[in-house]
């Protein structure tokens, strides 16, 4: 079976498995029940299909996706607007989704780092595919701990240093979001062997991980809250905002909003203030004179 029709078939499977019959709005099937939601046949009705053709879809034996198909899917496991558009991809032709000559190097999209410069006042992380930093500023460093260099992994940081699980107190909130962006970006991007390598990384090297990625759970562009325990200034609260370029949908502005006049927000100026003075001792090598 190909992997991508793979995928395609665990997807509704797990989606399927979730949705009660009542939840659908229909009656139970007679007979006894061996899933903890609706049956293929149930679902095949739902959606308009026939069993037969349904069971091909979640088999991975059927090769031809329509868009009608897709929608009726959607309406019928109650998907929202990301899980529809991740089963899009999914059922997405094969032909059409190969990858297509060497990759171009990632650059920072010039309009993304001039507006890095306007929020300077909070910590800002520029990500590009695969959780590849491409740009962050100094008190993103200063609050999180690692100095997270252009090139370097966020995604690699966050689940493999074992640091991450202690100064992000609710880790296990803002990890499991960033497990299903991953999802949602192997979904548009299957033919991409370093991003599936690097899940395949992950999986291997956090437990937690392996649960979410088999969860099915899909995400993109979601607001988390972060609790950072921060080993000087004491406990930080941010808001993760995150904001895609319009040259280049690749690349996201991932913002710490802080509430006006919070504990948090005056706190950030005596971090940046330290951050300064550490890169002025750095540039003069320590000296007072």
């Amino acid at each position: 079976m190909p992997a991508d029709r793979a995928a395609l078939g665990a997807f509704l499977r797990s989606r399927r498995d979730r949705l009660t019959p009542a939840q659908a709005g229909i009656e139970a099937f007679p007979g006894a029940r061996r899933v903890p939601g609706l049956r293929k046949e149930e679902l095949a009705v739902l959606a308009g299909l026939s069993p037969d053709h349904y069971s091909r879809l979640e088999q991975g034996r059927q090769h031809t996706v329509t868009d009608e198909v897709v929608r009726a899917l959607s309406r019928a496991l109650q998907l929202d607007e990301i899980e529809s558009a991740h089963l899009r991809d999914l059922a997405a032709p094969t032909s059409n989704r190969r990858w297509a000559g060497p990759e171009v190097a990632q650059r920072p999209d010039p309009g993304m780092l001039r507006l890095m410069g306007v929020l300077s006042h909070v910590p800002v992380l520029l990500l590009g595919r695969r959780s590849q930093v491409l740009a962050r500023n100094g008190l993103l460093s200063a609050v999180l701990g690692p100095a997270l260099e252009p090139g370097s992994s966020f995604a690699r940081w966050l689940f493999l240093d074992p640091d991450a699980r202690v100064r992000i107190v609710n880790w296990p909130d803002f990890a499991a979001a960033a497990v299903g962006a991953l999802r949602y970006e192997v979904g548009r991007h299957p033919d991409d062997r370093r991003l599936v390598d690097l899940v395949q990384e992950l999986r291997r090297g956090d437990p937690d991980v392996a649960q979410w990625w088999d969860d099915q759970r899909v995400t993109f562009r979601s607001s988390v809250t972060k609790h950072v325990a921060h080993p000087t200034v004491g406990p930080l609260s941010f808001g993760i905002e995150s904001v895609i370029g319009p040259h280049d949908p690749e690349q996201r502005l991932v913002v710490y909003t802080v509430e006006p006049d919070s504990p948090t927000a005056r706190v950030l100026p005596i971090l940046a203030s330290w951050m300064a003075e550490a890169q002025a001792s750095l540039t003069t090598g320590g000296s007072t004179t």
